[in-house]
């Protein structure tokens, strides 16, 4: 990890590498304890996974740029998502986006210019009873009018929802508290008779062909 994680996460990342019997399971979870770090997959957050998983930054890269959730490039401390699939479109979602490019001086998959807000155009983000949707952080925050928007960037600036909306990156408040309950080392040394068969069959099936 070549120090990257700060101590608290540093702690959680080992933890869940012991959880799955090869690391490279661990990728996804790493990557959102990056992102709670950084606010973003940054290329030293990308190469502490690589090596903790075992795999190549290439590998992590391309994992990562599947998903939707993952940023490889720095977004705002808030990154607000304005969904215009049909149910939101109909009920002023492409009004709301303008409203919010032009509110926070940015266009969708930039940034505001103190850095604090990010847009972006989504998809359906399955509130369309409360349409046209918006999320910060991917949480949802049911402003459904630009008077509305505003009191909520007010109240952004000023603090007031930090405890609703943590900084981007900060997928659960939560911690786990379950999960793999064995001895550490009866699972290292489980899991390394594991590896030793796998790598006694491979051996076995080279000499047959």
């Amino acid at each position: 990890m070549s120090g990257f994680f700060r101590a608290d996460l540093r702690q959680r990342a080992e933890e869940l590498v012991t959880l799955y019997p090869r690391p490279r399971s661990a990728t996804i979870p790493l990557l959102h304890l990056v992102q709670e770090q950084e606010g973003y997959l940054s290329e030293a957050g990308i190469e502490a996974v690589a090596a903790l998983t075992e795999t190549t930054p290439a590998e992590v890269r391309g994992t990562a740029s599947f998903y939707d959730m993952f940023h490889l490039e720095p977004v705002g401390r808030y990154h607000v998502g304005v969904c215009t699939n049909v149910a939101c479109l109909l009920a002023g979602g492409a009004e709301m986006l303008e409203h919010v490019e032009s509110t926070l001086g940015c266009a969708a998959g930039g940034r505001s210019a103190d850095g604090l807000f990010s847009v972006e155009e989504s998809e359906c983000l399955a509130d369309c009873n409360l349409a046209p949707c918006v999320q910060v952080n991917y949480r949802y925050v049911r402003t459904r009018t630009p008077e509305e928007f505003d009191v909520l960037v007010e109240d952004l600036r000023s603090g007031r929802r930090e405890h609703d909306i943590p900084p981007h990156g900060t997928h659960s408040r939560v911690k786990r508290q379950g999960g793999l309950r064995a001895p550490k080392d009866e699972v290292a040394a489980e899991r390394a008779r594991a590896r030793d068969a796998r790598a006694q069959r491979d051996a076995a099936r080279e000499e047959t062909t």
